[in-house]
């Protein structure tokens, strides 16, 4: 089986194509021009947000072992799988707005990490963390699949959602969610080893 660090990174790429916050990305990117601290940003407010994520996740997970909590974990990564088909839309007047007397890092950097509170990815770094029990490993894979998807919305701006086919990006990432929660259902059920 993979591991979790693979399994993270994979998943997140997949599911953050056509996210609000890749579309926050185009739209800082096509606002100040300025890719560095952009992409700076985006790497603290991700490392920051998903390493509280894989933590809650992890400690759920050692203190709720019961074989019902493996059932909702499972039953999450179904419903993440649900999740993913849904487009997100940028809600460009709360997510666009500079703050007053913040740089462009400062900026996205807030700007994301409030936006990623209660995103699909900032759960399913969570349900991976306490399918996996990694914290560092869940974090660092759901962040290299934040960078992997974001770098080429800075860098490329709106181009980036002509080129990609985003509906078949969101049905590839809805079939690895329901991919592991059949999985963890198999294994908890006990019908795999």
């Amino acid at each position: 089986m993979l591991s979790a660090y693979v399994v993270s990174t994979l998943l997140v790429a997949l599911a953050e194509m056509g996210d609000r916050t890749q579309l926050l990305a185009i739209m800082l990117a096509s606002r100040y021009r300025k890719p560095v601290p952009i992409l700076l940003g985006i790497l603290v407010a991700t490392l920051a947000n998903h390493a509280l994520a894989a933590l809650v996740g992890f400690y759920l997970s050692s203190l709720l072992s019961a074989v019902w909590f493996r059932y909702l974990i499972a039953a999450s990564f179904i419903a993440m799988a649900l999740w993913a088909l849904i487009p997100d839309k940028a809600d460009e007047e709360q997510e666009g707005r500079s703050r007053p007397g913040m740089g462009v890092f400062l900026t996205t950097a807030v700007s994301f990490f409030l936006v990623e509170m209660g995103d699909k990815t900032q759960i399913a770094t969570a349900a991976l963390a306490a399918r996996y029990h990694g914290v560092i490993d869940v974090a660092a894979g759901t962040t290299t699949g934040m960078m992997l998807a974001n770098i080429p919305a800075v860098l490329l701006g709106a181009a980036v959602t002509r080129v990609l086919p985003l509906n078949t990006l969101r049905i590839a990432a809805a079939l690895v969610y329901l991919a592991l929660g059949v999985w963890s259902l198999a294994v908890t059920a006990g019908w795999v080893k």
